[in-house]
């Protein structure tokens, strides 16, 4: 495919590496040029417009841009961006850029994207080949998706990322993602704040070990990231904050406690509750062959989309997708 990048920072950067070693032709526009003679060299075009790159008739172009710009650039790609492009974004949270496609007038040709990658690094400098390696992405299917399109993004994903992604809608999307990533880096900062304040970081930080690394290395993200992030998605990401205040002062009241036999039970409780969880990790970490399976699609309608949405609930990814069957990898799941 000749697909374009919109955005060469960390994850465009990655994207378009990753593309360019697939063997696809990739075409790239930054709003600042300063990437473009260490791109050109690692074999991305770039070009001095976005008006130039949807010029261009990419068969995709993948919107890398934060999502504080994407709206001026589906003003700009309104006006010039083709029928023939497919257009997809690689954003954290997907309600709001939806509503800017619909807004602009290109929902037709769009189908959401965000892959499960990252690191606490930015710009193109700190873009890396491997980033993608085995990361899973979600796409994001409405009720007026078009097939299609959703094809095109799915084979970006499998053929050209050599990826593996599960399908889901955009208000379910956002709530996963504050789960497992919003809710994350509040915490993880709230940990490095604590930390601060503390009379003893010194000696803390000259003992911290694997469980703090692990903890807070996302604190190491730049702060206007992380609460661009946060902005994105508040009213998710303010749900979860509270609900694990709720759950650490519950801990908190039962620690506070005398120490009777009655307060062993419910924090041995408070611990158990994971085990689900851990069981999954653990299947995960030890590699145990997971389950194929091939499901015949219903194309001729929009039956597809749930029963995709339904696999993706299930625990299943799609590692690869033809014009009517998809080819499942069923991994360990908590229910």
């Amino acid at each position: 495919m000749k697909v374009g990048i919109a955005g060469l920072g960390l994850i465009g950067g990655s994207l378009a590496l990753k593309l360019v070693k697939s063997g696809h032709n990739v075409i790239a526009w930054n709003h600042r040029f300063e990437p473009y003679d260490s791109a050109r060299k690692q074999g991305i075009v770039c070009v001095n417009s976005l008006e130039e790159l949807a010029g261009l008739e990419p068969d995709i172009l993948v919107l890398c841009t934060p999502l504080k710009a994407m709206d001026s650039i589906l003003e700009t790609l309104e006006r010039v961006l083709l029928p023939h492009t497919t257009l997809t974004d690689v954003g954290s949270v997907k309600r709001e850029v939806l509503s800017s496609v619909t807004k602009h007038h290109l929902r037709q040709q769009f189908v959401g994207a965000h892959p499960m990658t990252g690191n606490e690094n930015a710009s193109f400098a700190a873009a890396d080949v491997h980033l993608f390696d085995a990361a899973t992405w979600a796409v994001t299917v409405e009720g007026d998706t078009d097939f299609s399109r959703f094809l095109i993004v799915a084979r970006l994903i499998t053929d050209g990322a050599q990826n593996r992604f599960i399908v889901t809608d955009a208000h379910a999307h956002d709530l996963a993602a504050a789960q497992i990533s919003h809710m994350p880096h509040v915490v993880a900062t709230v940990l490095a704040n604590q930390l601060v304040e503390s009379s003893e970081s010194n000696v803390a930080v000259a003992l911290a070990a694997g469980s703090w690394r692990d903890m807070t290395r996302v604190a190491m993200t730049s702060p206007d990231r992380t609460q661009a992030m946060v902005e994105e998605n508040p009213d998710n990401v303010a749900i979860l904050v509270r609900d694990i205040a709720r759950r650490l002062n519950e801990v908190a009241d039962i620690l506070d406690g005398d120490n009777s036999a009655d307060k062993l039970v419910p924090l041995k409780r408070f611990f158990a509750e994971a085990e689900p969880y851990r069981r999954v990790r653990m299947e995960l970490s030890k590699g145990i062959p997971a389950g194929m399976y091939s499901v015949h699609l219903d194309t001729d309608d929009d039956t597809w989309k749930a029963q995709l949405i339904q696999i993706s609930q299930k625990g299943g990814r799609v590692e690869y997708i033809d014009a009517q069957e998809a080819h499942i990898r069923d991994f360990a799941h908590i229910r």
